[in-house]
């Protein structure tokens, strides 16, 4: 049985600097930081890769967890820091915040960027998409205690 979705993962040339950045501007904890230079057949296996070298970060939100990739061997090929939402694979995490006025503004002001302002989405509440140093796209929603999905009780 699917109990629900434990994190999501991205891969980054700059782990720490990216783990910064959800840690200081949306409030990440670091949980816990791992790294190996070869011989982790382990995860070799679960790659399906050869004789990597990992740098890895796992952040921890109120619900879920974040976990960040910085391979050094294989390299991976660089990402798409303007990225279509359209194009295939996966399209954006989203964060719920409390006053997404503010957020926005907060995160606007250290440098993020946004496709717009905060839109309402109706019976949903209020949504904007904006951009992680490496780009991709981060959603904040402020949702509606009475709206078809409210916020997940924080553990």
């Amino acid at each position: 049985m699917i109990l629900g979705i434990h994190h999501t993962s991205m891969s980054t040339p700059d782990v720490d600097r990216l783990a910064k950045f959800y840690n200081e501007q949306l409030g990440f904890e670091v949980v816990s930081r791992g790294e190996w230079t070869g011989g982790n057949t382990t995860a070799d296996t679960i790659y399906g890769l050869t004789d990597t070298a990992v740098k890895s970060v796992m952040l921890k939100t109120s619900n879920s967890y974040l976990e960040l990739f910085q391979f050094n061997r294989p390299v991976g090929a660089p990402g798409n820091a303007t990225r279509p939402i359209s194009d295939n694979g996966v399209t954006h995490i989203g964060v719920v915040v409390d006053d997404i006025q503010a957020e926005y503004a907060r995160l606007k002001s250290a440098g993020m960027t946004f496709h717009c302002p905060p839109q309402s989405v109706g019976a949903i509440g209020w949504a904007t998409y904006g951009r992680d140093p490496d780009g991709n796209i981060v959603e904040l929603m402020q949702v509606l205690d009475n709206g078809p999905y409210p916020a997940l009780p924080r553990t």
